[in-house]
């Protein structure tokens, strides 16, 4: 059930009647702000009286008089300049809990028309390490595809992991010329992750050391023009301002050049990576050159990539493991390598790709940078594989949409991507960029940590599992009979850590950058999943307490009373979840089922302080209690479980 979804129902005639189009009206009937001014407000009077040139309030009254809601709401009442506010009949509320009583899905019936949605997420590259610029991916995208499926619709999750490319050129390099063979033997992923990183920061010495001189050129020059300005004549405010604009290029260019000059600098301070660098002059063509021989299919290029693969992708299947996170495909770039020329035969065969200084591009409206689908060299690009991996998600997948859970950084290409598509032609199939921020430090600057390396994914998981282990020690070890054996506590350990590692990045907008922060995501209180993961295990101690089952208990059809406030407002909230789940399939934000799941666990809290559920004056008023607590729980289990995240029965 999604209440919202009721009451606009029951709006709509009334609305038709005195406009042609009813739905922008509707969507200006919202949860109120405010719990003085009721359950719902409606706020289209105002825009509404401006088209049939009446005042609000009459506009409102209107509406109000050709309402029928008197089975699910209390007398409309019409206030300000013409908001129209709602309170739900309380004898409907204690209805609806008592027909979904032991229902884990709290009333929410599937669509009645389901699509098929690829969801691409998580992708990363398969010759390193998962570090934490692939969690929010990961855990977001897992979210929307556990929504999805759990609304009714037809999911296909697709791990479309680097497994070709560039990257693989510099390896292959790197394995020839740098390998360490006794690391290769003891860890081949940590080896390879290793000759990434050299092979890559050999060609960017080379680069930088090339760009010098010009980067100190551009240093002189906006000295000179700096010094220029101070002692040309002209008026003081004018010259004031260009005089700062020039002294903000300076120090642009100054930085520009410190950081340039650094870098040089810890290679030639390093005397192992200067021989390298000496040695290998030209690393950065070379590696490009193997790139273009494993595309061009050479034996023993090809060779070696199917060597390196099993054990890169068994890496980041431990992680997924853990992590509780499953792909219906893993289809990487190399999957698509085959239809590359074709895309590119098709976007000329349509005269949308064109040659420009050597590269085949598509040249988009709007867009300086041109859309490049194939090399000087020869060589295809993301682009060129993405227009396969769209054509193939169409023809093959059948599928009605895709999202791209992927950084917001990468929203130009997005943009791109899906403008060369629409000129391609394909049609029907809907595409969306499905953006988030980045995961930041206590310091505001990219999560990493004290060596400056990016935070492992697999460490990071072992430390919140590891700071939860100590929680559940001490509250265990804190009662008269510890309940947990070690075995237990270590499950539920690993429940708490992963569950407050995903909430903490899920409950923020995905739009939005984050400061992690070990002591927040760990919190017993506050809006966190131990918060929520403590609430549930409240509810399974006072059945325990109590010696009733709870299966067998939620079966009985009992009559539900809410006498006070709080039963109230716990009731309300628990039937919010259709409209918490659709509000997140809307645009794709799963922050906005965590806020659900806070107010949930907040109106729990106010219910348990005040409504005794053992002492209740009466066998019904207790009775009625324990099915609130009932249907809680099991809120905060689906609710959590769309997320990705486990409860436990005991904390």
């Amino acid at each position: 059930m999604n209440l919202l979804s009721l009451i606009r129902q029951r709006f709509a005639p009334a609305l038709q009647e005195l406009v042609a189009d009813a739905a922008p009206l509707l969507e200006m009937i919202r949860p109120a702000q405010d719990a003085r001014f009721g359950d719902f407000q409606a706020n289209f009077a105002m825009p509404l009286a401006k088209q049939l040139g009446q005042a609000p309030r009459d506009v409102a009254r209107q509406v109000v008089e050709r309402l029928d809601l008197t089975d699910l709401c209390e007398p409309p009442e019409i206030a300000g300049p013409g908001f129209i506010n709602l309170r739900l009949r309380t004898d409907f509320l204690a209805t609806q809990i008592q027909q979904i009583a032991g229902d884990d899905r709290l009333g929410y019936q599937p669509v009645a028309e389901p699509r098929h949605v690829v969801v691409d997420f998580s992708s990363p590259n398969v010759a390193k390490p998962m570090h934490v610029g692939h969690l929010r991916s990961t855990v977001i995208g897992d979210a929307i595809c556990r929504t999805l499926r759990f609304v009714g619709h037809r999911v296909t999750s697709d791990n479309h992991i680097g497994d070709w490319g560039t990257q693989f050129g510099m390896i292959i390099y790197g394995y020839r010329h740098f390998r360490d063979q006794a690391a290769w033997q003891l860890s081949p992923v940590n080896e390879l992750a290793r000759l990434y990183k050299l092979v890559n920061q050999l060609s960017d010495y080379h680069a930088t050391v090339a760009k010098l001189p010009a980067l100190q050129q551009a240093l002189t020059d906006a000295q000179s023009r700096l010094e220029r300005l101070k002692n040309e004549p002209t008026a003081p405010d004018k010259l004031a301002k260009q005089v700062i604009t020039a002294g903000k290029e300076v120090t642009a260019a100054n930085s520009d050049l410190a950081a340039a000059t650094a870098s040089v600098q810890r290679i030639q301070q390093t005397p192992e990576l200067l021989a390298l660098a000496n040695a290998h002059p030209d690393i950065a063509r070379r590696a490009r050159d193997e790139t273009a021989r494993l595309h061009a299919g050479d034996p023993e290029n090809n060779a070696l990539w199917n060597q390196f693969l099993p054990a890169c992708l068994e890496a980041l299947n431990q992680i997924y493991r853990r992590l509780g996170i499953t792909f219906d495909l893993t289809l990487g770039e190399s999957y698509y390598n085959p239809m590359l020329a074709d895309v590119v035969s098709s976007l000329k065969a349509r005269q949308l790709a064109t040659l420009s200084e050597g590269a085949t591009c598509v040249f988009l409206e709007g867009n300086a940078a041109p859309f490049i689908v194939q090399k000087t060299d020869g060589a295809y690009t993301y682009a060129t594989t993405d227009l396969a991996t769209i054509q193939y998600r169409q023809q093959s997948l059948k599928a009605d949409e895709v999202l791209y859970v992927v950084d917001k950084r990468q929203s130009e290409h997005f943009q791109q991507l899906f403008a060369t598509t629409a000129l391609w032609g394909i049609q029907g199939l809907k595409l969306q960029h499905v953006s988030f921020g980045t995961v930041m430090g206590t310091d505001n600057k990219p999560y990493k940590t004290r060596a400056g390396d990016t935070v492992g994914l697999e460490s990071l998981l072992d430390e919140a599992i590891n700071r939860a282990r100590r929680i559940v020690d001490e509250n265990d070890d804190r009662r008269e009979v510890p309940l947990l054996s070690p075995d237990e506590r270590a499950r539920i350990a690993e429940i708490v850590g992963l569950g407050g590692i995903k909430y903490a990045d899920l409950h923020h907008s995905r739009d939005s950058d984050y400061v992690f922060d070990w002591d927040k995501m760990l919190a017993t209180t506050g809006d966190t999943a131990t918060y929520m993961q403590y609430a549930h295990a409240r509810v399974c101690g006072i059945f325990r307490r109590l010696q009733i089952d709870r299966l067998s208990f939620s079966t009985q059809n009992i009559p539900v009373q809410l006498q006070t406030p709080e039963e109230r407002r716990l009731a309300l909230q628990l039937l919010m979840f259709g409209y918490a789940v659709e509000s997140v399939l809307n645009d794709y934000r799963p922050h906005l089922l965590t806020a659900w799941l806070f107010d949930t666990a907040d109106a729990f809290s106010q219910f348990f302080d005040k409504c005794s559920v053992q002492n209740a004056e009466s066998d019904e008023l207790r009775n009625s209690r324990l099915i609130l607590c009932d249907l809680m729980a099991r809120a905060i289990r689906t609710g959590l479980s769309l997320l990705g995240i486990e409860v436990s029965d005991i904390l």
